[in-house]
């Protein structure tokens, strides 16, 4: 297949990238470079890849193809708390965009596959949501995440646009930007410093291998699945505590708790996450199941 994809050169998304090209795909990459983006990638002369250096809120022209995978946005909570009018212009807008150049398309419109996450649910101490559970944002950023997965679907009821939404749990692996806390929990350790944690450090996320989320993007894509929305998680829940308690053992590192410094609480700080994922394996996705988090520092 032909693949648009935006944000290609992102954390979740260049892993994307990777593996459609190794299942034999075409992509062209919409990326406007942030901070954040991987400025050189082992891909970049690939004779099926190609980078458009341009924002996904100003972009005029959507090239033919046969799926559109929007991973572009800005994602950082804390950022969102301070600069939410990126969010807003991005996460939302930049949908609103895309969205508009595909319903001027009356022939060959593409499948358009919206990237959300799990926040767009809220918190919750008890339990997990599924896939038809309302959406009760807690913070900026999952708020114009949610509001983008709102436009999906009314693009499509309105205008027949075909959709596919996924909403994943908390994403770690090779090339995420240090800002996030195992890509920062790294970064300390190699720099002596200590290891910053809201509150307590017992707040709690679910974590998924990126390539494993990577992985079942692609499966229901080439599955031919359309106008759904799937959950997907590792099944791995840790608060903040036991996620940096197993990166110190990468490093050897029993005192642990002696590396982390206690902070103030985020603004809105969510307590728990956590979502069921039966429905992506009703559809005969695996997911695989890991006990701890992969230490990926050899990986690319």
């Amino acid at each position: 297949m032909k693949f648009v994809v935006t944000g290609g050169r992102g954390f979740i998304g260049s892993h994307f990238v990777d593996l459609a090209l190794k299942n034999g795909h075409t992509i062209i990459d919409i990326d406007k470079m942030t901070y954040c983006a991987n400025k050189v990638l082992p891909w970049d002369n690939h004779e099926k890849y190609s980078h458009v250096k341009e924002d996904i809120a100003d972009i005029k022209h959507i090239p033919i193809c046969d799926v559109v995978v929007n991973f572009a946005a800005e994602t950082h909570v804390d950022n969102s708390i301070t600069y939410c009018g990126e969010f807003v212009k991005t996460n939302i807008n930049g949908v609103y965009n895309i969205l508009e150049l595909l319903r001027g398309k009356v022939y060959e419109r593409p499948l358009f596959v919206q990237i959300s996450t799990d926040e767009v649910y809220g918190d919750t101490l008890h339990g997990s949501f599924s896939e038809d559970d309302v959406l009760n944002p807690s913070n900026p950023y999952s708020a114009t995440k949610s509001a983008a997965e709102h436009l999906v679907t009314a693009y499509h009821r309105t205008h027949g646009i075909d959709y596919l939404i996924t909403r994943s749990s908390n994403n770690y692996g090779p090339r995420q930007y240090e800002e996030k806390l195992i890509a920062k929990t790294i970064s300390c350790i190699k720099e002596q410093r200590k290891i910053p944690l809201h509150g307590d450090g017992s707040y709690v996320r679910d974590w998924i291998y990126v390539k494993d989320n990577a992985s079942a993007i692609l499966d229901l894509i080439e599955k031919g699945i359309k106008n759904e929305t799937f959950n997907i998680a590792g099944g791995l829940q840790l608060d903040n505590n036991q996620v940096v308690e197993q990166v110190c053992q990468w490093f050897d590192m029993n005192d642990w708790k002696n590396q982390i410094v206690y902070t103030e609480n985020r603004l809105g700080q969510d307590l728990r996450y956590s979502i069921n994922c039966e429905k992506i394996k009703k559809s005969g996705i695996a997911i695989p199941k890991r006990d701890k988090l992969v230490d990926f520092r050899a990986q690319k």
